[in-house]
């Protein structure tokens, strides 16, 4: 029970359950309300019935005026509640004469004789409809109001009570009722106003309910939308919910996951298998370029040492040409050694490494060419730096091209290179900071991919490379630079076990 109480359906059926049981009985309610206020008023016209029947029997009987009797403070009848339901009281006799009336204009008056003149009941034009009219039988006929639409006729209603006299025959008692069309009007649509808000605020809570619970299937659905546009990134939030659509959600995260894990490692093959193609291309195309250049390169040495003029400016013109030719050779023998660096998978032989010795190696590479420049070479390093879990030959392929980048981004009017050695944690940090041209903040993005470069005569393999070699160590690498201030190069390499 507890399980079905969690998912959508059951606090859907739930939901819905309370709100009908709410409504119902917010409507009994006001059904129950209604019918009590009906009961009061049929009570209260039911007492001003009685009330002026009562005073018209004893107008009849005491041969007092109704004028005079509701103003008799000992008469029961005639209170306030009465004085606001009767409208008007008629005693009519035999002859179908007004006798008495609460209403002086059909009261009897005397003329010069001094006899009584009455008002007939047949000329009274404005009574309201006669409730109950065939109870009256042949007498009705003499009943103006009888046949009176109700919809028609002035407000109230009219009551009659016959009244058999021993000297006189049968007279009748009228009783006129106040009756308020709009009052009326206003109680009869009361009932139906409380429903109108009843469904009103029914409606409400059905639409923020339907908002709640679709929300989530809105959500889903414009992940959908990006994923199929290619974005495995989005996520949906599954924390809020524990039933079928919280379930769904983790779902849909779980499979979008996937999908992104899938797509990585499909790019990462693809770009495995490409670099095996170029790998193996390559390696053959180095192979064939090698051979003519280790030709050129002894053929170059031989000339040097056989041909050389004895001339003393001609030998000297003869060894700038061979130093220039012996130059580009080397050069282009390590544009090829990068590429097959590059191209090559990585097999690193992991082991405890003093960094500080693989970095003097590579600086010992870069003096002369900083010598020429005027860079002046510092190197500090931090006490109780642990030696870091390395392949020595890696290092000094990394230091290599960090250090001649280095080196290379100074003028020739000299310059600072800076390394620093510390440890960091479980981490070995080697920053490398030049004071050289810096690199344009358009660039900073794009100076680890394969092929980027700005040099001239540059391959763009030399920090691709370093890249890689860090990845395969399970290092970091962050490059901070302002254009005319110089570089700093951020490595964290981890320290050896």
């Amino acid at each position: 029970m507890t399980n079905f109480l969690e998912t959508f359906r059951g606090r859907l059926l739930i939901i819905l359950a309370l709100l009908l049981i709410a409504t119902l009985g917010f409507q009994y309610y006001l059904n129950l309300r209604t019918q009590q206020e009906s009961n009061e008023l049929r009570e209260q016209q039911e007492q001003a019935l009685v009330a002026g029947f009562a005073l018209a029997f004893s107008s009849i009987t005491s041969k007092e005026y109704l004028e005079v009797l509701v103003q008799r403070p000992d008469q029961p009848f005639y209170d306030a509640n009465t004085k606001e339901r009767i409208k008007e009281i008629l005693v009519i006799n035999n002859k179908w004469q007004i006798i008495d009336s609460l209403n002086p204009e059909f009261a009897p008056t005397v003329n010069d004789d001094n006899d009584a003149v009455y008002v007939n009941l047949g000329d009274i034009r404005n009574l309201p409809p006669l409730m109950e009219a065939g109870r009256l039988g042949e007498d009705v006929k003499n009943f103006p109001n009888a046949a009176l639409d109700d919809d028609l006729a002035a407000d109230g209603e009219a009551h009659v009570l016959p009244i058999d006299t021993s000297y006189d025959g049968r007279w009748y008692a009228m009783v006129v009722l106040r009756n308020d069309k709009k009052e009326t009007a206003e109680r009869a649509a009361r009932p139906l106003i409380y429903t109108l808000l009843v469904l009103l605020i029914s409606s409400i809570i059905t639409l923020f309910l339907v908002w709640r619970f679709t929300r989530p299937i809105s959500e889903l659905s414009n992940a959908a939308r990006e994923v199929a546009a290619g974005n495995l990134t989005v996520r949906i939030n599954e924390n809020l919910r524990s039933d079928e659509m919280g379930e769904l959600a983790s779902q849909f995260n779980e499979m979008t996951a996937q999908l992104e894990k899938k797509h990585d490692l499909e790019a990462k093959l693809k770009e495995a298998e490409k670099s095996a193609v170029v790998g193996r291309l390559g390696s053959a195309i180095a192979h064939e370029i090698r051979n003519p250049l280790n030709y050129i390169n002894l053929t170059l040495d031989h000339l040097r040492s056989k041909f050389r003029p004895d001339d003393t400016e001609k030998s000297a013109t003869f060894d700038k040409l061979t130093s220039q030719l012996k130059a580009e050779v080397a050069r282009i023998n390590q544009q090829i050694g990068d590429f097959l660096s590059y191209s090559r998978p990585p097999n690193p032989q992991i082991r405890p490494t003093d960094i500080r010795k693989a970095i003097e190696d590579s600086l010992a590479i870069v003096e002369v060419q900083a010598e020429d420049r005027g860079v002046k070479i510092s190197v500090v390093e931090h006490e109780d730096v642990p030696p870091v879990a390395a392949d020595p030959e890696y290092l000094r392929s990394l230091f290599n091209n960090l250090l001649i980048n280095a080196v290379q981004s100074m003028e020739a009017d000299g310059g600072l290179l800076n390394v620093k050695i510390s440890p960091d944690g479980d981490f070995v940090r080697v920053e490398i900071i030049d004071s050289g041209k810096g690199i344009p903040e358009a660039n900073l993005k794009k100076i680890f991919e394969p092929y980027f470069s700005t040099k001239e005569t540059g391959t763009g393999l030399g920090l691709a490379i370093v890249q890689k070699i860090v990845d395969v160590h399970q290092g970091t690498i962050e490059v901070e630079s302002t254009v005319g201030e110089g570089t700093k190069f951020t490595l964290r390499l981890p320290r050896s076990s």
